[in-house]
């Protein structure tokens, strides 16, 4: 070796050290960390399967649709959180819009238009009151389920999410006659106000019309279960006591007692009472 060319000892022995770390972190340790986890956490590193009869149907740590053909809910089952990846494992992501995406691009010619965030929350929201038969009404909210939010000119107020023909969700707004909005139109010289309304109850939860941050959450909140409980209960002809003991049944409480809040599993739940 040491009558070989300085710069072919320097190849030599980047190639084993090359050969050592490839044996070492790409072979001996997968499957060290692959045998461990067989051994103590088998479930979880299989993927948290669920079987029913024999068949998989899910992972308890997914989320899924329960939804038909026409992406209706099924009324006999509880309804999981909204996903902006479409509960799709593999484009999991949530919409990346904030609080202050308030106005909508309404459809126009050959464009399909785009909801703002709080068009999207306030359709789920009244989607999902007429589903469990209670108020879908929220803040900053119009009663046909868009965004209250108005572009102010000097003359004129415009209720830039209700496009023509609808009827504006207030007539008049600080003197001026509000007007619905013409698709196409640009409203970007007026200034915005988001109108809180007087709701002052708000019966669907927060989870109800919030996709989480992964579009992968296969919990809900205690609350959006409970809010769910009485359509189960009669669409499958069963006590409501009987619903809701299941639901405590299938509650998680606080990480370590005290990070999060409880939440209920909607997978295990409705295979819980598919097996009733």
């Amino acid at each position: 070796m040491d009558r070989l060319p300085s710069w072919l000892r320097r190849h030599i022995a980047a190639l084993r050290a090359l050969l050592v770390l490839t044996a070492v972190t790409g072979v001996i340790y997968p499957l060290a960390a692959t045998g461990v986890a067989q051994a103590l956490f088998d479930d979880h590193a299989n993927g948290s399967i669920i079987e029913q009869n024999g068949k998989a149907v899910g992972s308890s740590l997914i989320g899924q649709s329960f939804t038909d053909a026409d992406g209706d809910p099924v009324r006999t089952y509880f309804q999981s959180r909204p996903s902006a990846a479409g509960y799709d494992p593999t484009s999991t992501g949530a919409s990346n819009l904030g609080p202050e995406d308030v106005i909508d691009t309404l459809p126009h010619g050959s464009d399909e238009g785009r909801q703002s965030l709080l068009t999207q929350v306030c359709a789920r929201s009244k989607a999902v009151g007429e589903l469990e038969g209670v108020s879908g009404a929220r803040p900053y909210c119009t009663s046909d389920g868009v965004g209250a939010v108005l572009k102010v000119f000097p003359d004129r107020a415009v209720s830039v999410n209700q496009a023509c023909p609808a009827t504006p969700f207030v007539a008049e707004y600080q003197g001026r006659r509000v007007e619905c909005a013409r698709p196409g139109e640009d409203y970007a010289t007026g200034r915005t106000f988001p109108v809180r309304g007087d709701v002052t109850t708000v019966r669907v939860p927060a989870d109800a019309v919030t996709a989480s941050g992964s579009g992968l959450d296969p919990h809900i909140s205690v609350a959006y279960a409970e809010l769910q409980a009485p359509r189960v209960a009669k669409e499958r002809g069963l006590a409501l006591d009987q619903v809701k003991a299941l639901i405590d049944e299938h509650t998680t409480g606080r990480a370590l007692g005290f990070m999060g809040e409880p939440a209920v599993n909607v997978l295990e739940l409705n295979l819980a009472l598919d097996r009733r």
